[in-house]
């Protein structure tokens, strides 16, 4: 639990502080580029407060959302912990080790998840760099298939390694325990690889101005922002 809490406090941190120091760089950048005679923008090299600008911009969007990505990765490892710690408890014939390689589980589907993303991001890099604002999606969609493709098999593996034949989860509600195998983990882990694939295929449909609901959105703009608004 101390450990959950603090990874979303470290975000909320690292969120807070890095909104306000890009607000900050944003309103001098703006200023400082008025000021001058030459009207340069926010973003041009030649505005001294350009470089904080992009720090702000780093602080903020790319280390905020990773440490909010962080910060949800500890609650659901440190729940899996929790979980995996009950297996066999109750039960005389379990085997005191079931507790601990179903505890050692979460972390090893983590830490596949982390090399396989390594060994999946030379796409982006080698086999299918990105070229041209167009192959951005493309590189992205490639990129996100086959990390889901290697880490379905990957994450079987795992499962038949460490987790034993049969192990027993003790229910919140009632005293029947649940009868489990190394097959019905891998299940629920692919659930969620399968899921968080199809999320991200939705929010790029609905976000993405190659499809239809952002150009439907466009297109409300040009009769005025109160269409917009309605549309939106």
């Amino acid at each position: 639990t101390g450990y959950a809490l603090g990874t979303t406090i470290v975000s909320l941190f690292a969120r807070v502080v890095g909104g306000i120091f890009v607000k900050g760089a944003d309103i001098g950048a703006d200023m400082a580029g008025k000021i001058t005679k030459k009207s340069i923008g926010e973003d041009d090299m030649r505005n001294p407060a350009a470089i904080a600008d992009y720090v702000g911009d780093n602080i903020g969007h790319i280390l905020g959302m990773n440490l909010d990505y962080f910060g949800s990765l500890g609650e659901a490892i440190c729940a899996v912990l929790v979980l995996g710690s009950s297996i066999g408890v109750g039960v005389v014939s379990a085997d005191i080790n079931a507790a601990w390689d179903a505890m050692i589980y979460p972390l090893s589907v983590f830490c596949m998840g982390v090399i396989v993303s390594l060994v999946c991001s030379v796409i982006t890099t080698n086999i299918r760099p990105v070229t041209t604002e167009k192959s951005i999606e493309t590189s992205f969609k490639t990129q996100i298939f086959a990390t889901t493709g290697l880490l379905l098999p990957v994450n079987y593996i795992v499962s038949e390694a460490l987790l034993p034949e049969q192990f027993y989860l003790q229910p919140i509600v009632g005293d029947q325990y649940f009868s489990l195998g190394p097959f019905e983990a891998f299940l629920a882990v692919s659930c969620g690889t399968i899921g968080a694939l199809l999320m991200g295929l939705v929010t790029e449909y609905h976000t993405s101005h190659a499809f239809t609901p952002v150009k439907e959105v466009a297109d409300a703009c040009k009769t005025g922002a109160a269409t917009n608004l309605i549309y939106g």
